[in-house]
């Protein structure tokens, strides 16, 4: 073989055995694009493709994109996401033609589970383009019955205090505390504190940035006094994901017992077991959880499962079914209270009529009380949405002195009492502005379907007088898109009579949501021509209307 021969053959090795090392050293970029490209693309125009293998994990059409990426065997070593995260609970896009989007449950689901071991693995650096991706403030506290429980439970009012603050510390879950979670061991976060800069802004700001030479900053595991420079006027930060030694591990470890995807519902449900021998002001902390695994029992886990043999442990655990009870009966917000009540039956804590009875207890002490409004109002027709609780309606009391007040009232109606809901209708033309908004409220519950329930009405409002009361009466009409014909009339002939332009666009709002088609249009386009009161402010749904008859 001549000399040359020799060289090439050797030059093919060399580049054969050097190439797979070559790739290896280069580092992986996962880009997350739910919204805004303009920062992947910069990070794509200054790393060279030499150094740094670029991925985009979104597929297109494609809703298990994420899982895709797991099985894939994707291992990234910086994260790039880029999506609108103003409620905490999921990155969006703002784009109509945009379908994608990445929950913080999801997320959290894939830090915790072994199905997807490395693609988070090995992440030295994550930068989470977002607004508030990174804010430090609670999205829950501790209320005052976890301080009470705690001193019900042999704690010094002191103690319960600092082991209240101690909860909150640890079960505030913040959107900086979540992402620390969802990125153990990541020792560069990047995030906003607040509100963050649109994609054009950031772009431009990180082409300040690689400009200066930055470019050896990215995926080294250091945080970039540079990069937090730039953006400081944009309200960045950095942090650290949860570490072995950091005070949120054991916090981390227990939200990922709910959320491993190899835990069995059977394994979830005695881990749940597990907690109810806590503290029960702890427990109140992980109610959410609690009630997911709860809510995801089957009928037939329950019956011939492994959740039943647990479910039955759980059942005959009566230092736990009292401690929790206890705690639900306390509890300073009733829908917490009904929460863990309907936790408590799921459980086999509470039969369906000892459920019954405890909402019922619960209703009489918010009848006997002076102080209900529309909070109590909603949660009673919330409550009642099966018809199920109906059947208890006789053993709801009403206090003499509370008798005359519509929201008593309508906490009776909602649960069906014909009484109870003629009281509230007629609260819908009353002079007073609290009555008439929760007769709106629990008509949004139990909507009017009854023709001579609509006449009647119809028929009050066109002799009330004063035209603000008109008018909120009007705009609760207009929301039940009426049909029936001699209502609809009997607002017609209102129109002329009316001394307030406001007045007569409100019955323009419910005519225009109604079947105006049953009406004779051309004598209502001449009433509303020749009646109308001068518009102060130019074209308003009156004339919208007209319009509408005219072509109809």
């Amino acid at each position: 073989m001549s000399t040359f021969a020799k060289f090439l053959l050797l030059a093919v090795l060399l580049v054969s055995v050097w190439t797979p090392y070559a790739h290896a050293d280069s580092k992986t970029v996962c880009t997350i694009t739910v919204n805004s490209s303009d920062e992947k693309q910069i990070f794509r125009r200054y790393l060279p493709e030499d150094e740094f293998q670029f991925v985009e994990l979104v597929e297109h059409g494609r809703p298990d994109w994420l899982e895709s990426a797991c099985r894939k065997g994707v291992r990234c070593d910086v994260l790039l996401i880029s999506g609108h995260f103003d409620d905490g609970a999921q990155f969006y896009s703002d784009r109509l033609d945009t379908r994608e989007f990445l929950p913080v449950e999801e997320m959290q689901r894939i830090s915790c589970s072994d199905s997807c071991p490395g693609l988070f693995s090995q992440l030295q650096e994550v930068h989470l383009f977002g607004c508030n991706t990174l804010n430090a403030e609670p999205l829950r506290s501790t209320s005052a019955e976890i301080a009470r429980s705690l001193v019900r439970s042999g704690h010094s009012p002191a103690a319960a205090e600092r082991l209240s603050r101690l909860l909150n510390e640890r079960h505030g879950d913040s959107n900086r505390e979540r992402m620390r979670q969802i990125f153990k061991d990541v020792p560069v976060i990047y995030g906003f504190s607040s509100k963050a800069p649109l994609g054009p802004t950031a772009a431009s700001v990180l082409d300040r940035y690689f400009q200066s030479g930055a470019k050896a900053e990215i995926g080294s595991g250091r945080a970039s006094a540079k990069l937090l420079s730039l953006f400081a006027p944009v309200s960045m930060t950095v942090t650290a994901g949860v570490g072995a030694v950091d005070a949120q591990a054991a916090y981390r470890q227990d939200v990922c017992e709910f959320s491993d995807d190899r835990s069995s519902p059977a394994q979830k449900l005695k881990f749940v077991h597990r907690l109810l021998g806590r503290e029960m002001a702890e427990v109140r902390m992980f109610l959410d959880h609690i009630e997911k695994v709860a809510a995801s029992l089957t009928d037939a886990g329950r019956q011939t499962g492994a959740e039943s043999r647990v479910l039955e442990e759980i059942a005959h655990d009566q230092a736990a079914r009292g401690r929790f009870l206890e705690f639900a009966r306390d509890a300073d917000e009733r829908t917490v209270r009904v929460r863990m009540l309907d936790v408590a039956n799921r459980l086999g804590w509470l039969s369906p009529s000892e459920h019954r009875s405890e909402l019922v207890a619960m209703l009489n002490g918010q009848l006997a009380a002076d102080a209900v409004g529309s909070t109590e109002v909603d949660l009673a027709c919330a409550l009642d949405r099966e018809r199920e609780l109906g059947r208890e309606l006789y053993r709801l009391q009403v206090p003499p002195a509370q008798a005359s007040k519509v929201t008593h009232a309508a906490i009776l109606a909602c649960l069906g009492s014909a009484d109870g809901r003629a009281r509230v209708l007629r609260a819908l033309t009353s002079s007073r502005d609290d009555d008439v908004e929760i007769a709106q409220l629990y008509l949004s519950h139990r909507p009017i379907s009854d023709v001579h329930e609509l006449r009647a009405i119809a028929a009050e409002i066109a002799h009330m007088s004063g035209s603000d009361g008109q008018v909120r009466a009007l705009d609760t009409l207009a929301r039940l898109r009426l049909t029936d014909g001699e209502s609809l009339q009997e607002l017609t002939r209102l129109f002329p009579l009316a001394r307030s332009v406001h007045v007569q666009r409100a019955i323009a709002g419910v005519l225009i949501r109604a079947d105006y088609a049953t009406l004779p249009k051309p004598d209502l386009v001449r009433t509303l021509r020749q009646h109308r009161l001068k518009s102060p402010d130019g074209e308003d749904v009156i004339d919208v209307l007209i319009r509408r008859l005219q072509l109809g």
